[in-house]
């Protein structure tokens, strides 16, 4: 029973932070990106997430969302290809024999993938925006040798720094604003908006405490934060109910 009432808050939290945003400049800016359409799929879809520790790490971002579409009884088929701390790039070539497998692979339909979920690494996503966009270029050309109409996602990072650094809100903005310059570089994409999500979680959207005992309950680390288990059913729940519903 906990856990679908963590669902619900979490749905109406999600829902809060996309119609009133703290930041409106930059919120009106995310509306110039296109959502992304997906393909009309014969037989489940199918969703690929490609990243690294952002994705994977303390909880499994893929599995939460393949086991919360199985409770709501939505078939989806769920891939990954996943390797900490790299950028876009080295996760192709470090898996480069499954990658090459999966982005050869065709369906009926036309497209093998009908979505995207791209996670660049949270250094070059805030120091190095046009490796940034070539990192994302590179992969999404290969995707749509056999997937041309998939609906592109590009992860917006979170601010890696706890809520409390003083430069916190300054990570946040220089994330959020070249993620969606990455995204609107690329075809039929659009921004997965997970630091917008974190960020609303934190000022306490809907009610949220993200403090428990005095610690926090959404990520933990040192140099990077990872979602826990709060962190993992928000970014989960926000992909199901805001992007494949």
């Amino acid at each position: 029973m906990k856990k679908y009432f963590f669902l619900f808050t979490a749905i109406l939290m999600l829902i809060s932070g996309c119609n009133n945003s703290k930041t409106p400049e930059s919120f009106i800016g995310a509306h110039n990106i296109p959502r992304p359409k997906a393909p009309k799929a014969v037989g489940p879809p199918r969703i690929l997430f490609m990243g690294n520790s952002q994705l994977e790490y303390f909880v499994s971002t893929s599995t939460l969302f393949q086991e919360l579409c199985n409770a709501n009884q939505q078939h989806i088929n769920v891939q990954q290809l996943v390797t900490m701390g790299v950028p876009l790039d080295k996760v192709y070539y470090t898996n480069k024999t499954e990658a090459n497998q999966n982005f050869s692979n065709i369906d009926k339909d036309g497209n093998y993938y009908d979505y995207v979920v791209l996670q660049e690494a949270t250094p070059i996503a805030l120091n190095d925006p046009e490796k940034y966009k070539n990192n994302l270029k590179f992969i999404v050309e290969k995707i749509h040798t056999n997937s041309p109409d998939a609906a592109i996602y590009v992860y917006q990072a979170m601010s890696p720094v706890p809520y409390t650094d003083s430069n916190y809100n300054n990570y946040y903005n220089e994330l959020r604003k070249n993620a969606m310059g990455a995204a609107a570089f690329l075809k039929n994409a659009g921004l997965l908006r997970i630091g917008d999500a974190v960020k609303d979680a934190y000022n306490g959207k809907s009610g949220y405490q993200y403090l428990k005992d005095n610690k926090d309950r959404l990520r933990f680390g040192r140099e990077t934060l990872h979602f826990l288990n709060d962190g993992g059913f928000l970014q989960a729940v926000f992909i199901i109910y805001f992007y494949f519903r």
